[in-house]
């Protein structure tokens, strides 16, 4: 490792709590072509133990500051071939730790148009500037009179260019743009107006038509809402420093004066402490006030892209129902449910489309058909999903049920998000080329209820709709953070190598969409895989890719059984050493956690194999294939309550969560629209972040607290307390959380700095 990732590897290690030795141990096996999953699982000893969390934190890091280290050489390049490098500047550059420290040194020396400055200085007036700065006491206009030519006509002329000058040397001046900065970052406040006319048009954004708070202690949901409400011409947005301030020379221009040490009484310190205020006014205030919103927008998005994270590993790692019949079923009213009956293996069996609702109004006939499915087929499981026509379908299915013998199917409302996207892929178009795409989605829904992960992965991450302002924040970074959630869950879990389908396997350490294509391509012209060394056999399929992944890819009743484990082939001859120990022979041990209680773990580490691995090997034996996943558990809706229209304050209803934000968790009560669980109603006790309360899936019970039919808003509570209500203020959430921004760009005006920093945020995205 070089002494540059040395150094890089002592800063990462502060920032993911571990060791020097541990970060440049994973960063070797990172450069090496080693996945996460793989590092976390299969090389503990190497790294000391990082999680997968520290890892992706540490891979992350790894690329912002190789990026930092390849623009700092960049720059001293630059600056060196200008013949400009000092000493002092190199150590300046060299000791910035962040790409924004790095380009303030950089502005001086960074080749720009044409600027007032330049012409100034073109016409002779450079000197007239160094003049001022060096003498205060003198008077600038009669210098100025010394510097009157044909190309400056006057004294007026001639100040006015050296203005330029100096405020040209204020905006390139790191130290003051550095000082600026942190007193605005502590300092100034974040305004928003409603534009006039658009109270009505605007209304789902009037929490914020009046509202100011301080810049530092804007929550990232209330961030992108108010960013939301500018882009759609409803609100302004303004960054305000020193309003409350009643001198009238405010903190900031002191500031400015100060990098000019104006503070004297002479004529040149009066006329500098004017350009000073200038400066700030005309310059360096909108400069600085577009950076922090930059700056907002990267924090908030940061924020709301690991809301959207968490929440999607929560709905992935979701209890599934398992390999059972079941039948799906996508309500509608008008064109009818669809309805998709599939094997414990996800097979379509049979399709059918009933028309219980207006304006055929075929309820009988539908009962009809479906109890003739489940009889037909044995079903276990019927999945509804929860879009239009979610609780009349539900009512329909309960009455049959209702009325069926013993043993009964058991009915769960699904969610379908997504599903309309997959239904209409090239995917689910290449799985199912007969059905029509609504069936498709019909047999998504089933199949998502047997197995959550297995599903889902099929469909882009974004599209599953577990997150605040997903369409907001910078979608290639979202992409690259949901990506790395999905490869986690899926190692986390492992799957079946020989059910799994492509888009499943393509999500295995090592793999992707081409291995994993050719993976199914073998298995389908040469049948089940009998061990996982078979893989070898794989076209494309080297060794260096089955040691990533093979660990976890399982295979049943095949003829090594710990090929059903997560034991990594590489360790076989570990495992096998501990079953030796036990006197017994492998199949009768895998599973008897009795058999293996007494084993000091100590005792099975060699040169190669350390404590950590040996310990994992002992957790797969007592439970081979173990799944991370929780027992399944569903939600029981309450009867007669399946329009916002039937809620009324203090009712007790079951729900699901749907969605966990910073502000708190959406749950589904079975009403069309989720009710939102604001923080402060999560808990009898402070709650920081609602995650450590709840997650997606879980089943809660829930107190209705207020209703806005008008807004479609609910407000629901878990707290104990009887008259426990919902705090005044709450975070404009628009509970539509999937809806699109429309690409709107409407004129303003660019009289005020609000106007010009809007406009200028705009462009600048």
């Amino acid at each position: 490792m070089s002494q540059l990732d040395t150094r890089i590897a002592a800063q990462i290690a502060t920032e993911v709590a571990a060791r020097p030795d541990q970060v440049r141990a994973a960063v070797e096996l990172l450069d090496g072509g080693a996945t996460v999953p793989f590092i976390a699982r299969y090389r503990k000893e190497l790294t000391g133990g990082l999680d997968d969390t520290q890892l992706r934190l540490l891979a992350e890091r790894l690329t912002y500051l190789r990026e930092l280290e390849s623009r700092r050489t960049a720059i001293l390049k630059s600056i060196d071939e200008q013949g400009k490098l000092t000493g002092a500047l190199t150590a300046s550059i060299n000791g910035a730790a962040t790409k924004a420290e790095l380009e303030d040194l950089y502005l001086p020396f960074k080749p720009k148009r044409r600027t007032k400055a330049e012409i100034a200085r073109e016409r002779g007036l450079g000197p007239l500037a160094e003049a001022i700065l060096a003498n205060h006491s003198a008077e600038p206009l009669l210098l100025a009179e010394g510097y009157v030519t044909e190309e400056v006509p006057g004294t007026k002329e001639a100040l006015e260019g050296a203005r330029d000058i100096v405020i040209e040397g204020l905006s390139e001046n790191a130290t003051l743009l550095g000082q600026l900065r942190a007193y605005m970052r502590d300092k100034a406040m974040l305004t928003a107006r409603v534009l006039k006319g658009k109270e009505e048009a605007g209304a789902k954004f009037s929490d914020y038509f009046a509202h100011s708070e301080r810049w530092n202690k804007v929550a990232g949901h209330r961030a992108l809402a108010m960013m939301r409400g500018r882009d759609e011409d409803f609100l302004s947005l303004d960054i305000e420093v020193d309003a409350d301030v009643t001198d009238p020379v405010k903190p900031t221009e002191r500031l400015v004066a100060a990098a000019l040490n104006a503070q004297g009484n002479g004529a040149g310190d009066k006329w500098l402490r004017e350009v000073a205020g200038w400066a700030w006014r005309t310059r360096l205030r909108v400069t600085l006030s577009i950076d922090l919103m930059v700056e907002l927008r990267e924090r908030a998005e940061i924020e709301a892209i690991g809301v959207f994270a968490r929440n999607l590993k929560d709905l992935l790692l979701a209890a599934p129902a398992g390999a059972r019949n079941t039948m799906g079923i996508d309500p509608g009213i008008r064109t009818g449910c669809k309805i998709a009956v599939i094997d414990a293996t996800g097979k379509v069996l049979e399709t059918e489309t009933i028309y219980p609702f207006p304006p055929r109004n075929d309820v009988m006939g539908s009962q009809a058909a479906i109890q003739a499915l489940i009889k037909k087929h044995g079903v276990e499981l019927i999945a509804i999903g929860n879009g239009t026509g979610s609780r009349e379908t539900e009512k329909l299915v309960a009455d049959l049920i209702e009325r069926l013998p013993a043993p009964k199917p058991t009915k769960v409302i699904v969610s379908e998000a997504g599903a309309s996207v997959y239904s209409a892929s090239a995917l689910a178009a290449a799985e199912f080329p007969d059905l029509d795409v609504s069936l498709r989605g019909a047999v998504s829904i089933a199949r998502r209820l047997q197995d959550p992960l297995a599903e889902l992965v099929k469909i882009e991450p974004k599209a599953i709709g577990v997150g605040q302002y997903q369409h907001d924040v910078d979608q290639y970074r979202l992409n690259r953070s949901l990506d790395a959630v999905v490869e986690d869950a899926v190692n986390a879990v492992g799957v079946d190598l020989n059910t799994a389908s492509a888009p499943l396997l393509a999500r295995i350490s090592g793999l992707g969409p081409s291995v994993a294509e050719a993976i199914v391509t073998h298995r389908d012209a040469n049948g089940p895989f009998r061990s996982r060394k078979a893989l070898l056999e794989v076209p494309r399929l080297g060794q260096r890719t089955f040691e990533q992944s093979a660990g976890f890819l399982r295979i049943t009743d095949g003829s090594e059984p710990l090929d059903a484990s997560s034991v990594h082939p590489e360790a076989y001859g570990v495992a096998r050493k501990i079953v030796a120990a036990c006197g017994r022979d492998l199949h009768s041990i895998m599973g008897d956690k009795s058999a293996l209680a007494g084993l000091d773990p100590k005792l099975f580490v060699d040169a190669r194999f350390g404590l950590p691995t040996v310990r994992d090997i002992l957790l797969e034996l007592e439970k081979p294939g173990r799944d991370p996943r929780p027992a399944f558990k569903t939600a029981t809706f309450a009867e007669g309550v399946d329009d916002i229209k039937h809620l009324k304050p203090g009712m007790m209803l079951e729900g699901t969560v749907t969605n966990v934000a910073a502000f708190g968790a959406f749950v589904d009560i079975g009403v069309h629209q989720d009710g939102l669980v604001h923080v402060s109603q999560l808990s009898d006790k402070f709650v920081k972040d609602p995650h450590e309360v709840v997650k997606a899936g879980d089943v809660v019970k829930v107190r209705v607290v207020e209703v806005d039919v008008p807004r479609k808003r609910i407000g629901l509570s878990m707290r104990r307390e009887v008259d426990a209500a919902l705090p005044r203020e709450r975070p404009n959430e628009p509970q539509r959380r999937n809806s699109q921004r429309p690409p709107q760009e409407a004129a303003r005006s660019t009289g005020s700095l609000g106007d010009r920093l809007n406009e200028a945020m705009r462009n600048k995205r």
